[in-house]
Parts: C-alpha cells; structure tokens; sequence
C-alpha cells in the first residue's frame, strides 16, 4: 500500500507488474493517501487532479460517471478485468478501492475491445497478513450524513488466513431541490496463502445507489442551481450491482508464475429523466419525460503464465494469456411529452406510469468475447527496454430489438502495440510507443479502431519521492459509426476519423518540509474529419482543449499538546469546450478551488474538514438546448480512529 501520493509502479499499462518509469505508456495512480487528504467519494472527485482526464461536464446529472480520456469515454476496469464504459455504467464508491490507475491511450493489446482514449482501473480493497482497521462518521452539506468501517485481521496462528470487511451508507441529499444521494456499500473479503508462493483471493460486494437526475436549466436564465424544473416524483436514479471476484497467484519458482482471476457480476439499472429541452428560449420551456430500465449479467474470467529469464546480458519477460467475457444485457427505453415549465416558477405536474406507457425502444443484447494474447518484454544491460503486444479477440455478439429482430455478427480483430524505453540514467527514462485499439460500435459495420503514436520523459529523482512525466501523443480512431441519414430508415455506416493530438505533463512529489505537491497540464486538440457530417472540421463535444491542475498539502508537526495539523489547497482550470460534436453550445473557462483541513486529535483519531469549490464559482458547462452549472461549493466533515 503506498502511503504518499506518489506510486512507482502498475500493471494496468503493460499487463506485467512495471515501474512507471519503464512502461511505455501515460499513467496516473491515485492512491489511497491523496483519495484520503482531498476527501474523494465519486470517481469524478478522485480523477480531477490526474492528466489529460475531463470531469464534471453534466454538471448535476448523477445518472453515471462522467470523464473523459484524451477526448474519449474511458473503458473501465477492476483488477484488470474489463466492466464497462463510463458512461451507461454505475457510479463507482471510492471507499471499495485501494488505488485508481488512469492509462491514456488505447492498447487493445493489453486491454482487449476498449475506448482508445484510455483505461480507468479499480483495485479492489484486499484482506492484509495483518490487523487493521478504521471507523469513521461524517456530514456535510445537503443533509449529508455518513459512516463506514474498514477493518480485517488474520484468522490462524501462521497468518495463512485473513480477512477484511469494508462497508458504508450514506443518506443526503444534493444541492438540487428534490434531489437525494444515497449510497450503500458493503464488501467481505477472504485470503489464503498457504505458502509464500500461492496467495487465493475471494471477495464479495453488494452498491447500492438511490439518487436523483437534474433537470437543467432553460437558456438565457440564470436560476440558482437548487431549482428544480424536473418532477419530484420522477426524476430518480436507482442501481444496484452484486459482485463476487476470485483473484489466484501462484509461483512455480524458476522464473515461472500463474494468475487467474474471475468476476461474475448482476446489475439492475433504472433512471427517470423530466429535463429541460429549450430550443427556443422562450418561456414556457419544452420538458420531455425519459427512463431507462436495464438488467445485465457479466462473467469474465483471464488466466496467464509468466516466465522471467535472462540469456546473456537480456532479461526477458513473457506473459501468455486466455480471456473470456460473456455480458448479457436487456435495456428498455420510454419517452414522451411533459408539461412545460413556466420560468417564473414551476409546477409540477407528477410523474408517470412507465406500464401503461409502450416503450420506445428495447435492446437484447448477449457480447462473448473470446482473446488470447501475448506480451514480450526484453531488457538490455539495464538500459534499453523492448516491449510487443500481441492479442487477437474473437467477439460473437447479437442485438435483439423491440420488434424482435435478431442482428447478430461476429468480428476477429488482431491488434499490436510496440514499444521503447531507453534509460538515460537509473532515474531518467524516454520513450517511443505505438498502440492499437478496437471496440465494437454497431453490429452491421466493422469495429471502430485506434491507432496511437506516444513520446515521453520520465523522471524519478534520486533521494526525493516524486515522479515527473511528459507526454506527446497522435491518436486517430477510424471507421467511426454514424447514422446516415439520406437512408430510410437511417442505417450505420463507418465514414471518416476523428484526430486528437495532445500534450500531457505532470508531477507528483513529497517534499522536504512535510509538503506534498500534485500538479497536472493537459492539452488537447481534436478534430472530427467525418466525410458525410456536416460536423466535419470541429472538435468533440465536452473536451476542453486546456486542462491544468495543482493540490498542496502542508503538515504542521505538533508539538506538546497539539496534534499534527494539515492544510490543503487545490486549484482546477478547465477551459472552454463545445457541448456536442456540431460545435453550437460553448462552456465556459473556469478556476475552481478546494481546500482541505485535517487535525490529528489523538495518535490514532483525526478530524478532517474538505471543500470543493470553495468560492463557489458557477459557470455553465456545454450543454444544448438547455443550461447545465457545475457543481457548487460542498463542505465535508470527518471524524476517523484508526488501528
């Protein structure tokens, strides 16, 4: 576990346990200890002080998780197992983790069918050969209350066995009138090392999410952000996803290791959506009723053999592996008319009965995906670092819609990565890399591709804990899925590429003088080259072209009777960005701050106060027909013992 804000080392960026300073590759970890200082709950929280990683652009709107990599929906991952894209997907809990790891840049190779903006990975909280634990309570604003409990302890007298419990509920509601923010996490591990080469983890976890979806505001207005022009008894958010994860190591000796690890996992998906759609800015505003009701089953299952060995002056590593995926899923869509919204003050006019309203759409859908795939690692004299990925993925998919018509297809893809790390010192390392990506978009076109060309520095200088990088990227994605409408009815066709060239750099440090640094710049320029979309020659909807970012934290030791005291600060700049790909609606640049104060009452109790936007600066985000705020200022206080 790191116990700063710097991590050395990953294997979401080559499947291979990897110094960041030798993996070819853009990676961010956030670890438990920055989660910790800058009071983290959501994904969005946790990823905002990370490179080239977009959040917040649909302000309150908590259907799902909204970021961005490099320009592109991040594909989400946990122990290295695929779960699903950020957006459509369930929020996750940032107290269920014990790190995030951000990878930009698509690698099928590593990561099987996947955006080729990049890679957010969750590792799993797992059971220590030791006794731990803490226990907190909280609140803040909104009516927010909260306690969790994250504890375990060995269950033998050889320590061969051990346990770790992780749970937490959460009520309150959110600065939207009518809303609520709900949240239930509950997650029992076991682990078992019967000797020092095998280690078998197994872990259960139950999310419960009950919240609310905004609404929006009507254009040319200027509403605080607590008025509410959707419908009390409507719009609402309701998941639940149930998991089981099995995680086997195993060391042959010689050089010679095993992995497998398996999740099987249940989701039940809902969302009621009355919202704004003000084309006209004339007051009343247009308001349509949507929901969502969704199922899905997934089984996913990844098995590997790694050989480490040395001819001569090279050291190699050879990772062989089997992956296999099975998502079946069933979503259902309503939609219709409301009543319009008088701007001077709402009425509401109740919600609807989605039984006695016929859905609009209906997909069936049933995603195998066969891989097997191979990673070369070789190391000459210390200094020179050669690594290829190899993968071919088999993807048997189908979709059956509301009419009952069965589309099925069956795509094979082979995808490559190459790269070079040359070590300049034992500290300073640059880097060459070429990547491919590939993801299914519609069944009756080929996958949408990536193909990404990176250079970068790294350093990690002797005697001081930090890690420096910089990063230049080119990524094209090509037979990109559109609708074309001079068809009746519109059919899929793939047309065009969409560019985003960028630069990338960030530090993070724990210095001398007790102060940590974390600071991030991304800049990103992306044009959509479609030859049949009038759209053709913009950039992407909701991908500021200026990311930056920067979190300080003091430590004021104590003395006598004072407790060690903590002072935090954080600024966020995210410029401009369009709302959608037709480039029409425009947000707005902004420096947000945060802050943070934490106060150890006791050597093992610690009261902590948090604060995002602090000066509770509003601006619009990139929204059409309709107006979307960040979120404002919120105030979080913590009181936590540990053992």
């Amino acid at each position: 576990m790191t116990r700063g804000v710097v991590a050395y080392s990953s294997t979401a960026g080559s499947g291979l346990a990897t110094p960041i300073l030798d993996t070819p590759a853009s990676v961010s970890v956030v670890t438990a200890n920055e989660i910790a200082r800058r009071g983290a709950r959501t994904a969005e929280e946790v990823l905002r002080y990370a490179t080239g990683v977009t959040t917040d652009f649909y302000g309150g709107d908590d259907r799902f998780d909204y970021y961005k990599l490099r320009g592109f929906d991040a594909s989400v991952y946990r122990d290295g197992l695929p779960m699903q894209k950020a957006f459509g997907g369930i929020r996750e809990d940032a107290f269920a983790y014990e790190r995030v790891e951000i990878v930009k840049g698509g690698n099928s190779t590593v990561n099987g069918p996947s955006e080729p903006g990049g890679i957010v990975n969750y590792a799993t909280k797992l059971p220590r050969a030791e006794r731990f634990g803490e226990a907190y309570v909280g609140g803040g604003s909104f009516g927010r209350a909260e306690a969790g409990v994250d504890f375990g302890d060995i269950l033998t007298p050889d320590a061969a066995l051990a346990y770790r419990l992780t749970a937490r509920v959460q009520k309150s509601d959110k600065e939207l009138d009518h809303s609520r923010d709900d949240a239930t996490l509950v997650m029992g591990g076991l682990t078992w090392r019967p000797t020092d080469r095998t280690r078998l983890s197994v872990v259960a976890d139950y999310l419960d999410r009950d919240g609310s979806t905004g609404s929006g505001w009507p254009t040319g207005t200027n509403f605080a952000r607590d008025v509410f022009f959707g419908e009390p008894d409507f719009n609402y958010v309701d998941n639940t996803r149930r998991a089981v994860s099995v995680l086997l190591d195993h060391d042959f000796g010689n050089g010679l290791a095993f992995n497998a690890k398996a999740r099987h996992q249940s989701e039940d998906r809902g969302f009621g959506y009355v919202y704004i759609w003000d084309a006209d800015g004339v007051s009343p505003a247009d308001r349509y009723y949507f929901a969502n009701a969704a199922t899905a089953e997934q089984t996913v299952a990844d098995a590997t053999l790694q050989y480490d060995a040395t001819f001569g002056g090279i050291a190699s590593r050879t990772l062989v592996g089997l992956q296999y995926s099975d998502v079946e899923s069933d979503s259902t869509s309503w939609y219709t008319t409301a009543v319009p919204a008088d701007y001077t003050g709402p009425v509401y006019a109740g919600g609807i009965d989605l039984d006695r309203l016929a859905p609009y759409a209906r997909t069936i859908g049933d995603d195998r995906v066969a891989s097997v795939y191979l990673q070369q690692e070789l190391t000459v004299s210390d200094r020179l670092i050669a690594s290829v990925g190899l993968r071919h993925d088999r993807m048997d998919l189908s979709r059956t819609a509301l009419d009952g018509t069965r589309t099925t297809a069956d795509f094979s893809k082979t995808t490559r990565s190459v790269g070079l790390t040359y070590k300049i010192t034992p500290d300073l390392s640059a880097y060459a890399s070429y990547a491919e990506s590939v993801l299914p978009a519609a069944l009756t076109v080929e996958p949408e591709e990536g193909r990404q060309v990176e250079a970068g520095v790294k350093y990690r200088p002797a005697g001081l804990d930090a890690l420096f990088t910089a990063a230049v990227y080119d990524l094209r994605k090509t037979n990109i899925t559109r609708n074309d409408a001079s068809t009746n009815p519109p059919i899929p066709r793939t047309i065009g590429e969409i560019r985003a060239c960028g630069i990338e750099l960030e530090a993070r440090a724990e210095l001398p003088g007790d102060l940590s640094v974390i600071a991030a710049y991304a800049y990103a320029d992306t044009e959509i080259t479609d030859r049949l979309s009038s759209n053709r020659g913009n950039s992407l909807g909701n991908v500021p072209r200026h990311l930056a970012s920067v979190w300080l934290d003091y430590t004021w030791a104590g003395q006598g009777a004072r407790g060690d005291m903590t002072f935090g600060i954080g600024a966020r700049y995210k410029g401009t960005a369009f709302g959608g790909d037709d480039n029409t609606a425009k947000s707005e640049a902004a420096v947000l701050i945060d802050a943070a104060y934490g106060y150890d009452v006791t050597d093992d109790t610690r009261l902590a106060v948090n604060v995002t936007n602090l000066l509770d600066e509003k601006h619009r985000e990139a929204a059409s027909g309709a107006i979307t705020y960040n979120p404002g200022r919120e105030i979080g206080v913590t009181l936590r013992r540990t053992w």
